[in-house]
């Protein structure tokens, strides 16, 4: 093979990679409720100097939702990872009906929290539940 075409198969190759890592995530929308919209800003879970996830809150249904999406880019440079998220009150401390996404998750949602008449935030976080200390934590920003 030539030294352009190997080029060319490895910028091929690359393309998703990088178009995955800038994209945004196409949230679809949580069990049990047909439609959410999105509120407050998008946080971006940071692991080790690489974004491993988008993390946002929505409101729909009655109830807040988190929302969470792990970028392709951080899924092809790791074996494994484990990741939740939560609606959280006081101040991101406490959390309301949390959900993690099992072992490699793509994208998933929290169970619908009622708590539209409070401050809330979404937090994902790169462990399991409880976070334990060592965990990295990304919040959104408070919105009541």
């Amino acid at each position: 093979m030539s030294r352009i075409a190997k080029m060319a198969t490895v910028a091929a190759l690359a393309v998703p990679v990088l178009v995955g890592a800038a994209g945004t995530a196409q949230a679809s929308t949580p069990a049990g409720c047909s439609s959410v919209t999105q509120i407050g800003s998008t946080a971006y879970l940071d692991v080790g100097g690489q974004t491993m996830a988008s993390v946002k809150q929505y409101k729909g249904c009655g109830k807040n939702y988190a929302y969470m999406y792990i970028w392709a880019g951080y899924r092809a440079t790791h074996g494994s990872w484990d990741a939740c998220t939560s609606i959280v009150t006081n101040g991101g401390n406490t959390f309301e009906d949390p959900f993690c996404g099992g072992v490699n998750p793509v994208e998933f949602w929290s169970f619908g929290a009622a708590t539209l008449s409070q401050c809330t935030q979404a937090r994902g976080w790169n462990g399991g539940l409880p976070p334990d200390p060592g965990d990295v934590s990304a919040f959104t920003d408070v919105r009541c």
